[in-house]
């Protein structure tokens, strides 16, 4: 039999199908409106997107999103960076919603002046999966959210940063390096990452991947061995960090990633091929992580024999706790995950609704560790399913074993004391198992059950069968080397799953197939042949082929339609609410007369960087901002726009922005304030205008008198 593990498609789509799991999910809609046409449209887990034909005449897009009940006033316009060119298509994608339904709107900007736009139907989103030991109450913060608040929006003050193949080694951000406030900008992201190891800059921030992103593009941000470390300065450091992938075609190529003294982090929707050894490697002192909806190819090929897809595609060890690995689809990984390596103290991991789709071994394999395992769907594994050693602990329920030779071992006895050697010489650990689906297993041996392929063997067993999944396991039944009992963790501590959260394992392979995985299935295709893939942990050579021949089919990034590659992203973008949900406030239609009325100028031109204080506050997805707001300092009407918010400029006011090239600054103020600091130089306001040539490069506004800031163009 073939199964086909991912629909070819050449459109880019961003979010896990859910089929009928997901009310009005992905899916594809034909919208025409004034030389508009959207080809496709969907929802997913906290996301959704848009597709649309080019439009001949357009100079660029904008696109827009909002909660399906809310009023056209509610719109609010995603980052720019989210708007992508594909060769025959457009895509944009809203990310960081809450569970709820919306429409997303396009507006084509015609060359010839007005605009041409269309809408979506509504769009279904849901939430995503948070349960897992990185989301116990016990555990140090609580979640593995990252950046991002527990119902999927940023967390107020967040940073989005955004990394594409041509940014990596020169994006940048401030950073705060001392206890006294200091800020020091980071340049790439590497040197970004490298400031907040110094632990003094707790920030939020979304660190997202556009399109293929490879270890050349990384060079000099990535540390000898090929990883990208995500450092906290000692153990358990909070971090508020999330690494995410945008769309279906975002990978960390070539390259892996360190996680070393980290709290909550999040890892999602990223294709991570031909990592270096490890591909994401939570190595010592790292609590509260979550990573989640990744695909994991093969790595580049160890010194070892037994290396030749890599090493270990998750590995944790050396006290990382609180970890939840869950709705990652590996592709025929050689050692999926490695949890523990040295430990002498308990650790708490959840792995659940993972794809381990016809890889070999290790899926986990577990020292010492406490291990919830529930509902993943272990398909053609060759070698074995779930190990533990060293007096391992693991509580395996409502999972799916279809062809996994050994579903479940414990070293030195049962099934790996029949001869196949699977583990070296380590003491055993003990296994719980509950209500889980096996079928075409060579072995599996229980110690109170003659439910598995041999008699029950109280003394030599690869799992205990229990009859509920509360039933404590007695103390009599113990490893046969080294004579640990299970610790019956699942009884006694907070896994941060409820019951009502493991699946029916009769949908389990119908669930973990459609989610697991890049969101919307990614855009790598592969078809595995049952007959030959399930018993072979051979390198398969054709897949590796493909990994290493894929090739990004995005042309560029940003809502302008240049035809050129992707255009870096000059700065973070710092985020205070939490956008793109649909929260701003309609301009009020009455207000007092006004103060001041500069005189109106060009419309900005497409592509322009525009912020208003009025519809935006100090949300922005370009300018640092850091002050006051006021609605009591009168009104100003400027190109037909009427401003009743502005931004106090003070003694404590900073506005941070960075330029790509040269370009104008244009600063809209009522009547107060006659002069403003650009880069510590003095500028007039001339009736209300202040306009700066500046060259390529980072800027900072500040005060010289006091003033009132109502809008800003950079252009």
């Amino acid at each position: 039999m073939k199964r086909t593990v991912a629909k070819v498609t050449s459109m880019l789509l961003i979010f896990s199908l859910t089929l009928s799991l997901i009310a009005g999910g992905w899916g594809s809609a034909v919208v025409h409106a004034a030389g508009l046409t959207i080809t496709s449209s969907g929802g997913g887990d906290e996301a959704a997107y848009v597709e649309w034909s080019p439009v001949n005449n357009a100079t660029g897009y904008n696109v827009y999103v909002k909660a399906a009940s809310a009023a056209d006033s509610q719109y609010q316009q995603i980052h720019t960076e989210l708007i992508r060119k594909y060769a025959s298509y457009w895509r944009a994608d809203a990310v960081g919603l809450a569970a709820g339904s919306y429409v997303m709107k396009v507006e084509a900007v015609l060359s010839g002046g007005g605009t041409a736009s269309a809408v979506t139907g509504t769009l279904g989103v849901a939430p995503y999966d948070r349960s897992g030991f990185a989301f116990s109450a016990q555990s140090p913060y609580g979640t593995g959210s990252g950046a991002y608040n527990d119902n999927g929006t940023l967390r107020s003050g967040a940073q989005v940063l955004y990394i594409t193949s041509q940014n990596a080694q020169t994006v940048t951000l401030p950073v705060v390096v001392s206890s006294s406030g200091t800020v020091q900008t980071g340049v790439g992201l590497g040197g970004i990452l490298t400031l907040r190891q110094k632990g003094y800059d707790t920030t939020p921030l979304a660190i997202r991947i556009i399109g293929k992103v490879t270890a050349a593009d990384l060079s000099g941000q990535l540390n000898s061995s090929g990883y990208l470390e995500l450092k906290g300065k000692a153990n358990y450091t909070e971090m508020n960090i999330t690494i995410e992938g945008i769309g279906k075609d975002a990978y960390a190529y070539g390259w892996g990633m360190l996680l070393r003294y980290t709290g909550n982090v999040e890892v999602r929707n990223l294709g991570v091929m031909l990592f270096p050894d490890d591909g994401i490697s939570m190595d010592t002192g790292n609590a509260n992580v979550w990573v989640h909806n990744n695909d994991i190819f093969y790595g580049s090929a160890g010194s070892d024999a037994d290396q030749a897809k890599g090493d270990g595609s998750t590995d944790l060890k050396k006290g990382s706790t609180y970890i939840t690995l869950s709705y990652n689809h590996y592709f025929d990984s050689g050692k999926a995950s490695l949890v523990g390596l040295s430990e002498s103290a308990e650790f708490f991991v959840t792995f659940h609704h993972n794809w381990f789709d016809h890889s070999d071994s290790r899926h986990p394999r577990i020292r010492v560790a406490s291990v919830h395992v529930y509902n993943n769907f272990y398909d053609g594994v060759s070698k074995y399913g779930v190990g533990v050693t060293t007096g391992a602990s693991a509580f395996v329920e409502g999972n799916v074993f279809r062809n996994a030779k050994y579903p479940m071992l414990s070293s030195l006895q049962g099934t790996d004391a029949l001869g196949e050697g699977t583990f070296s010489g380590e003491n055993g650990g003990m296994i719980k198992a509950y209500n889980n689906s096996i079928v075409g297993a060579a072995s599996i041996i229980y110690a109170n059950s003659s439910a598995g392929t041999a008699p029950a063997n109280a003394t030599s067993h690869d799992a205990y069968l229990a009859s509920s999944r509360s039933e404590a396991v007695p103390g009599s039944y113990k490893a046969l080397v080294g004579g640990t009992a299970y610790n019956n963790f699942d009884t006694t501590v907070d896994t941060g799953v409820n019951a009502s959260a493991v699946d029916s394992v009769s949908t389990v392979e119908q669930r973990v197939t459609a989610k697991a995985g890049r969101l919307g299935g990614g855009d790598f295709t592969w078809t595995f042949n049952d007959s030959v893939d399930d018993a072979s942990y051979a390198m398969n050579a054709p897949l590796m082929s493909a990994i290493r021949s894929y090739t990004s089919g995005l042309v560029s990034v940003g809502g302008n339609s240049s035809p050129v590659g992707p255009t870096p992203t000059p700065s973070a973008t710092a985020v205070p609410t939490a956008t793109p949900v649909p929260t701003a406030t309609p301009v009020p239609t009455a207000t007092p007369a006004p103060t001041a009325t500069p005189a109106p100028t060009a419309t900005p031109a497409v592509g322009a960087t525009v912020h208003n204080f009025t519809t935006s506050g100090m949300a922005s997805n370009f300018f640092n901002i850091q002050g006051n707001l006021s609605t009591s300092k009168g009104t100003v009407v400027y190109n037909g726009l009427t401003l009743t918010q502005c931004l106090k400029i003070e003694s404590a006011t900073s506005i941070q922005f960075t330029t790509a090239k040269t370009a104008t600054l244009t600063l809209v103020f009522n009547s107060e304030g006659n002069k403003i600091k650009v880069d510590g130089t003095s500028y007039p306001i001339t009736n209300g205008i202040a306009a700066i040539s500046l060259a390529a490069g980072t800027h900072t506004i500040s005060k010289d008198s006091t003033a009132n800031l109502y809008y800003m163009v950079v252009e």
